[in-house]
């Protein structure tokens, strides 16, 4: 049975007191007494409780109000006034639910301590009706005057101006919050100092300041506090009228055929607010008006029954109390015979008949926002569809969490709620314009986060990787080229934004890990009892990463909590822009399809200065260690290098030691170009120190062979160069035997040296047209990867079935009309048709290599001359200078002017040929070995007698510590380096 109770508030002429009001707060009799003189009337205030058993009140309490025999001893016993105050249900559990009379309200402290009668603590609860398990501790209680005044600037406010509320205080107020209520259907919202929101308060008056404002920060504003005991709340109302920019038309122009179709529909659209607007269609006639709500809009539909006789503007006015009128026009073109249309079609959406040059619109489908369009030609071919569509649901997330940025809700609500919905809504991310504000969505997360320290669960974080590992995932690669082109700095900004919501998640939650197929996750403290240094598990290509104990002894040591956070991401650095800052400009890169991130927390500050060891497996090309710059090309992000550094782990890895902690990966460059050799152009021996040099060579490249040959590059520059030296060799030792040897068609000897001249030359040449075939592959080619058994055939085949080819055929063809030899000599005929033998196919390979040397040149010369002083600038040109000496002999461009010996007999043509291809053999052991820093240090190592495997691996780890600018340039790059020195 429910039991009502009643706490009246009576005045009497009389001290009129149960002996129950004691507890209340009243006085007892004995102490009115003393206070009050026998005869004298006193005028009290008190609170009565009174019981009923039934459910309904008495109809009326009666001034006249009988009271309680106890207090019959009393002289005076008239009740001038009875209030209601305080209204107890009590339900079959005992939990009495108690409502306060108008005027009334339960005092702070109470309010604090027991939750309202819908069971929930709010700090924003009116304080109005409370429940009590057990005896009720008190009553409602009289409220005072409000203590203080809201005042507003202006009620009605204008877009992007600042709106400035004042809460003038008349007794001291505590626990002041703001509160904005955009529509009766919302809840209201606390606001918090934002990007947009600027809060001040001092004891005589309290502000709250609103930036920028939209129809987004319109409603009723409230300040609620605690003044005299009590909570109090004062409210005003922020209005803002709509611009012409908020109107939607849907078409903005339509260009229709009334023989294909009688009648149209237009719409003109605006945003929900809380000002009210009516709108009117002109011309009217011959159409009907209705109005469409929708979830955040409402629109005016025109539907049109005829075409119109002529073109026609049709007019949607948008009319609000005392402000001036919204104007929407919408030209109808009526289509003519004779006019080029683009027909009716249905890609996407359907497409009407539409005039040409005209662009067609169309509403997005269901449960997306925003418009399709298409242009139709002046040929009368439709264009590419124009998708603007996003799905309302995550627009809708992401205009709360923009609006959670500037200052509206709470943080450590808010975050974890989008962050489950963007969970749920990345599925049917289908449109770049959905990718992009799903991404913008986490971006935006993440400064609120970092602004406000906000801490992520085990749950939200869960939310975030798989939402992130979503986005990553192949299906919508696709839609990131779309986003890209515009927005490229978007992959960046994703990746800042999941590195600081990653390091936001709660001490509590560790230790803590995820593992997706692009995403791996761990998280854990590190304690005294902690194994020696940290590890984190391979994700491919990355074999291990872990940061040695010396790095985190002084933290873990000095007794500091120390939380480090790894996180690996496949395919996001594919995504991110092609930034490279100085180093690693003037080539491309292909990076290996992952992130590392990694960080450290000791006693909730950053640490940034641990050593981070990676081992990466050994990918072709030239390798890069590099980390992911946030703040490089004004906060867009680039790659750099700074503090890493590339090492030679094993056989089959790479290492990469970083001395910072931030987002690592590693960069493949690809140009085959020679690395780091040195111009040395002073030689004075012919064709038999030529000889010797090979010979020399050939020793050195026995002994180094497998410590130069790391990767594919570096193998096919010096197959080329070993089966250059073979063949120079023999072709010289041919020709400088030449003199000594019988000549004449009699003496096999003869015929077979001068057959193996022409062939080993053209060897020669041909190996040289292999070379820089690789080389402009890799400079025009720079991301595609060449298969190392195909072009070790292809090399093959043209560098020696080629030339035999040739030599074989001028030998079958000339001998037996005995024009193969030289008169008096055991070499090629000069004369007849034989001549086209030799000239021609050097002539052509020298035509390519010196193209490919032009390409190579124009690859030193453009960086160089863009930027730097005068002085750098004639450096530059120098090397450019130095850079056509050394590669013309490598390249045999040279040999372009002794093939004008087989038609001048000039002296000076020979000396010039003598001179500068009699030394070819000295440029290839000067550039190819002595001038090679890697072999150069192979040597030493061998001399000094370290053979072994193990020796091997030291010395290219040492020569990376010590070459790190080379090593981390590509070999174009290296190129550069070495015409400077």
């Amino acid at each position: 049975m429910m039991t009502r109770k009643l706490n009246a508030h009576s005045a009497a002429a009389a001290t009129l007191l149960d002996r129950e009001l004691s507890l209340s707060g009243g006085k007892s009799v004995q102490q009115l007494n003393q206070f009050s003189r026998v005869g004298e009337s006193v005028l009290v205030t008190s609170y009565v409780h009174l019981e009923f058993s039934n459910r309904a009140l008495p109809p009326k309490l009666s001034e006249n109000f009988t009271l309680p025999t106890v207090l019959a001893f009393f002289s005076s016993r008239m009740i001038t006034a009875l209030v209601l105050t305080t209204e107890c249900h009590v339900d079959h559990s005992g939990t009495s639910f108690c409502t306060c009379h108008p005027d009334y309200q339960w005092n702070t402290t109470l309010c604090s301590l027991y939750p309202n009668c819908c069971g929930h603590r709010s700090e924003r609860d009116s304080c109005e009706c409370l429940s009590f398990h057990g005896p009720v501790p008190g009553y409602c209680q009289l409220l005072p005057p409000v203590p203080a005044n809201l005042t507003l600037d202006s009620q009605l406010q204008m877009h992007r101006n600042t709106l400035n509320l004042i809460l003038l205080k008349k007794e001291k107020a505590t626990n002041l919050r703001w509160y904005l209520r955009q529509s009766e259907n919302h809840r209201p919202i606390l606001l918090w100092p934002g990007t947009n929101v600027f809060q001040t308060s001092n004891e005589s008056q309290a502000g709250l300041q609103i930036a920028h404002m939209s129809r987004h920060w319109t409603g009723e504003y409230e300040s609620i506090f605690e003044a005299q005991g009590f909570r109090r709340r004062l409210r005003q109302v922020v209005k803002m009228p709509l611009e012409e920019k908020d109107v939607v038309r849907l078409p903005e122009e339509l260009s229709i055929s009334c023989a294909a179709s009688t009648g149209f529909q237009l719409r003109c659209c605006i945003p929900l607010t809380n000002m009210a607007y009516t709108a009117t269609w002109s011309p009217g006639e011959d159409s009907q008006a209705s109005l469409q709500n929708m979830p955040d809009s409402q629109c005016f539909v025109l539907a049109v029954r005829h075409c119109p006789a002529a073109n026609t503007t049709y007019t949607c006015t948008l009319q609000s109390q005392s402000l001036a009128p919204l104007v929407a026009p919408v030209s109808i073109t009526i289509i003519q015979d004779g006019d080029t249309t683009c027909p009716e079609d249905f890609s996407v959406v359907a497409w009407n008949v539409t005039k040409a040059g005209f662009m067609a619109q169309a509403p997005c489908p269901m449960n997306k926002t925003g418009v399709v369009k298409r242009l139709c030609g002046s040929n009368g071919i439709w264009g590419p569809v124009q998708d603007s569509c996003t799905e309302a649901k995550i627009l809708d997330l992401y205009s709360k969490a923009k609006l959670l940025l500037e200052g509206q809700g709470k943080p450590n609500e808010q975050v974890p709620r989008i962050l489950r919905e963007l969970q749920r809504q990345v599925g049917v991310v289908s449109t770049p314009s959905d990718l992009r504000e799903m991404l913008h969505t986490v971006t935006l997360l993440a400064k609120v986060v970092a602004e406000t320290s906000t801490e992520l669960t085990d749950r939200a974080l869960k939310d975030l990787l798989t939402t992130t590992d979503k986005i990553l995932d192949v299906n919508i690669s696709s839609l990131w080229t779309l986003a890209r082109a515009q927005e490229p700095s978007m992959g960046s900004d994703f990746l800042k934004a999941v590195e600081t919501l990653v390091h936001s998640v709660s001490p509590q939650q560790h230790p803590f890990s995820f593992s997706s197929s692009n995403v791996l996750l761990q998280s854990q403290l590190l304690r005294h009892s902690s194994p020696l240094g940290y590890q984190m598990p391979s994700a491919p290509p990355l074999l291990q990463a872990r940061i040695p104990w010396h790095s985190l002894a002084p933290l873990v040591l000095n007794g500091t909590n120390v939380r480090i956070t790894s996180l690996a991401l496949q395919k996001l650095d594919s995504r991110l822009p092609s930034n490279y800052r100085q180093g690693l400009r003037d080539t491309s890169y292909a990076t290996p399809g992952m992130i590392l991130v990694i960080s450290i927390t000791a006693d909730g500050q950053d640490f940034t200065q641990a050593e981070v060891i990676m081992d990466f497996e050994d990918m072709n090309g030239t390798l890069h260690c590099v980390f992911w710059d946030h703040n490089a090309f004004q906060g867009r992000g680039g790659w750099s290098d700074e503090g890493c550094e590339l090492q030679a782990a094993n056989a089959s890895a790479v290492q990469c030691v970083c001395r910072h902690l931030t987002a690592f990966s590693i960069l493949m460059s690809q140009h085959a170009v020679p690395e780091d050799p040195l111009l040395d152009l002073l030689s004075q021996v012919g064709v038999g120190a030529s000889i010797l040099a090979l010979l020399v060579c050939l020793v050195i490249y026995r002994l180094v062979w497998r410590v130069v040959v790391r990767n594919k590059v570096a193998f096919f520059r010096h197959t080329a160069l070993f089966n250059m030296v073979i063949c120079l060799l023999v072709a010289d030792t041919c020709f400088l035997g030449n003199p000594w040897l019988p000549s004449g068609y009699h003496s096999l000897v003869c015929l077979a040296t001068a057959f193996l001249c022409h062939f080993f030359y053209l060897a020669t040449f041909f190996w040289m047209l292999a070379q820089a075939l690789v080389l402009a592959h890799q400079l025009l080619f720079v991301f595609h990867q060449l298969s190392k058994p195909l072009v070790l055939s292809m090399m093959s085949i043209l560098g020696y079935l080629c030339p035999l080819g040739f030599a074989g055929v001028t030998l079958g063809l000339y001998l037996p009309q005995r024009k193969y030899l030289r008169e008096g000599k055991c070499l090629l005929s000069g004369d007849g048709v034989s001549l086209h033998a030799f000239s021609e196919p050097v002539l052509a390979i020298v035509s390519v290599n010196g193209l490919v040397l032009v390409i190579a040149v124009l690859k030193l010369l453009r960086p160089s001359l863009s930027e730097g002083p005068a002085v750098e600038k004639r450096q530059a040109l120098v090397g450019v200078l130095k850079a056509l000496l050394i590669l013309t002999p490598i390249f045999g461009l040279t040999w372009g002017l002794g093939v004008t010996t087989l038609f001048e007999g000039s002296l000076v043509f020979h000396y010039i040929f003598v001179i500068l291809n009699s030394l070819q053999g000295v440029f290839i052991f000067v550039f190819g070995c002595l001038t090679d820093k890697k072999v150069l240090e192979a040597l030493r190592k061998w001399l000094r007698g370290s053979r072994s495997s193990n020796s091997a691996i030291s010395m290219v780890t040492n020569e990376s510590c010590t070459s790190e600018h080379s090593r981390e340039r590509s070999e174009l790059a290296s190129y550069e380096e070495q015409m400077a020195d």
